[in-house]
């Protein structure tokens, strides 16, 4: 039986088949749209998503659950919308599912305004067209691949490189530094890693100003698949209605592809390269191009993506780059050497690292050091053939003073003090461009360059230094 708020509903189909996730839904009166919320099971609490038409009276659809207990013949509902999501200023500082239900053991939500997860993309004549730089307070990106304001930047790295922390220590320092929303979205998440950033959100005090909404790892490939689509919906409430800034953490976007891979098979589609979708690069673009910016408020998109064995060229990292702004790749040659956050200073880079965008300073400061820290990686094989002390002076220079770049754009975390038991540090850009400006121009050459390790500012450095030389 359906509860009340069910019944009404006049457009009732029978299940022919299932397999799997998939099952396929006969009507003999009106066939439901694609992406229907269709409803069945106990008190219909299964949601069933129309995906594909099959003949004229056959819709195959994707339960967004369990289908253990269905039956051919069974009554499927017709809700004839969307699946939707609650919006509103009653949602900040609390924990969804892709349904829009709270997780995080709460009050329930009254009776809100509720959106339709799909929603076509921003006209081109809507879209704001100014570049604006977006810090973030880590030295390593701010210098090396500047984010937009509006614009959408990947965190690439493979397993164990410190692409969660990374975006926690986002969150922690925007929060703060933005008047906006932050919103969370876990794609394939691990329950610890959601229970973590909810009690690290809540004790740095900025809860109220985030929302959080999960797809977990071990729930069914439609929930992992749509829960995305349901974070975009939110987003664009408060970008459109409330004119704010909002900023938009999703992680992990590979799973967003498996899940879509996973749907592809159970759909009998013939698998594309490397195993995937055949639709991937359609896939990616319905989400990507949802995250936009008008002159009212915009959407900045910080996303991780994890790459499989540490292959750029794998299809689901190279079409996630194209819609990119901002590309900041972790290095796990850099997380042996114990250098986080572990950016990789060469294959990390930024559409905005213009001098018509960041300013003839900033792009001269990041060119010399993309430059020095160039030389140092083509010196590396020499040094370990024939030594540092064979090499010519001025390449000496070179290595020394790459090394303390390489150390200077370390810095610790607030989210990892924990572990770590170092005061986290924000930095600002002018600080880092100074402190680089310092290092190249040789004026801090008698400094060792373990001062430079894991400290904020020049300021930090020189500190640390003079306890060094007091020790």
């Amino acid at each position: 039986m359906l509860d009340k708020d069910s019944q009404i509903q006049e457009n009732i189909g029978y299940i022919t088949a299932i397999q799997g996730s998939v099952v396929d839904i006969r009507f003999e009166d009106k066939l439901p749209p694609i992406f229907n919320e269709l409803r069945t099971g106990e008190d219909g609490k299964l949601v069933i998503e129309v995906q594909t038409h099959l003949d004229e009276q056959t819709v195959r659809g994707l339960a967004m659950g369990s289908t253990r207990g269905l039956s051919r013949g069974q009554a499927v509902f017709d809700t004839e919308h969307k699946l939707t999501v609650p919006v509103g200023e009653k949602i900040l500082g609390r924990m969804f599912n892709v349904f829009g239900e709270t997780i995080d053991g709460g009050a329930e939500l009254e009776a809100m305004e509720r959106r339709p997860i799909h929603c076509q993309s921003l006209p081109l004549e809507r879209r704001n067209i100014d570049t604006q730089v977006f810090v973030s307070g880590i030295k390593a990106i701010d210098l090396l691949a500047p984010m937009e304001r509006g614009g959408k930047a990947g965190l690439f790295g493979g397993a164990g490189v410190g692409k969660t922390v990374l975006i926690t220590e986002m969150i922690n320092n925007m929060v703060g530094r933005y008047e906006g929303v932050a919103l969370f979205c876990g794609v394939g998440e691990r329950c610890r890693e959601g229970e973590q950033l909810y009690r690290e959100m809540r004790d740095a005090g900025v809860l109220d100003k985030t929302i959080m909404m999960f797809g977990q790892m071990n729930e069914a490939p439609g929930i992992r698949f749509r829960v995305a689509h349901a974070a975009l919906a939110m987003a664009e409430y408060f970008r459109d209605e409330k004119k704010q800034d909002v900023l938009l953490l999703i992680d992990n976007v590979f799973r967003f592809v498996q899940a879509g891979s996973e749907i592809s098979v159970l759909m009998g589609q013939m698998p594309s390269r490397v195993g995937y979708q055949p639709s991937l690069a359609t896939d990616i673009a319905s989400l990507q191009e949802r995250i936009a910016s008008t002159s009212t408020g915009a959407i900045t998109s910080i996303q991780a993506v994890y790459v499989p064995a540490d292959d750029l060229t794998d299809p689901s990292a190279s079409h996630t780059f194209a819609h990119l702004s901002s590309n900041i790749v972790l290095s796990r040659a850099r997380v042996a050497q114990g250098l986080y956050p572990a950016v990789d200073p060469l294959a990390s880079g930024s559409n905005m690292l213009t001098p018509q965008t960041v300013g003839e300073r900033h792009y001269k400061v990041a060119t010399a050091v993309r430059r020095t820290l160039a030389e140092y990686e083509e010196l590396k094989d020499i040094i370990a053939m024939l030594g540092f002390d064979e090499l010519p002076e001025n390449d000496q220079k070179t290595v020394l003073k790459a090394r303390k770049l390489e150390r200077f754009l370390t810095q610790p975390f607030f989210t990892t003090f924990h572990f770590t038991g170092m005061e986290g540090r924000s930095v600002e850009l002018e600080d880092t461009l100074r402190g680089c400006e310092k290092i190249l121009s040789g004026e801090l050459d008698d400094i060792p360059e373990n001062a430079f390790y894991m400290v904020g500012t020049l300021e930090d450095v020189l500190d640390k230094a003079a306890k060094m030389k007091e020790a």
